[in-house]
């Protein structure tokens, strides 16, 4: 889901929900999930500050309907990288490479599902939708482990792995030629690899 940073016209009446939407990744890209108002986000999409109630009871809500979105779109990415191999630990490392890449690349849908601070009492879909990344990627490391318990640590080992790497990379704290993404996507492969050799060598 790309963001649009071309300031709508004020004629997305017809489409509200989306500009909203589109508004609030924009000022999310620039400022932070914590930067804005759900009234900024009106004057950019260029409607009036009464609009969002239609589809928004407040600015949380707004932001829970991107998070949602950013959920979506990290379990077409996961489950593509996954498909694309059959070994387990091969799997592993490129979910951990698209995590890092999503990351990267959707920076507004990542602060938002990852940083906004939602509240998962309010909003239980946040929750659900979590739920289902883990039900898609614990068979991979099930077969790893062999074990459920162990299974969810590993899954969990390696997403704080590729979590740090994404934000090092990100507030360029990876020293020299280690800033770039190819290099933070790599070495989130290779500590996968690295944290499910663990458990084969068992």
């Amino acid at each position: 889901m790309r963001v649009n940073r071309t300031r709508p016209t004020g004629t997305h009446h017809g489409d509200l929900r989306n500009a909203l939407e589109q508004a609030a990744l924009a000022l999310v890209d620039e400022k932070g999930p914590h930067g804005f108002t759900l009234a900024e986000a009106c004057r950019r999409a260029g409607v009036s500050v009464a609009a969002p109630y239609k589809h928004f009871a407040d600015r949380d809500a707004l932001l829970t309907s991107l998070a949602l979105k950013g959920y979506e779109e990290q379990r077409r990415r996961y489950r593509g990288a996954v498909d694309a191999h059959t070994v387990p630990a091969d799997q592993l490392a490129a979910f951990a490479a698209a995590y890092v890449r999503f990351a990267i690349e959707e920076r507004a849908l990542f602060d938002i599902t990852f940083l906004a601070g939602l509240d998962k009492t309010r909003h239980p879909e946040l929750a659900r939708a979590g739920s289902v990344l883990h039900d898609d990627l614990t068979p991979v490391t099930s077969r790893i482990t062999g074990a459920a318990e162990s299974a969810l640590d590993l899954l969990i080992q390696v997403a704080t792995a590729a979590h740090g790497l994404a934000l090092f990379h990100r507030q360029d704290m990876l020293p020299g030629a280690r800033n770039s993404s190819a290099w933070a996507e790599d070495r989130a492969a290779r500590t996968a690899h690295a944290l499910a050799s663990r458990y084969t060598a068992d």
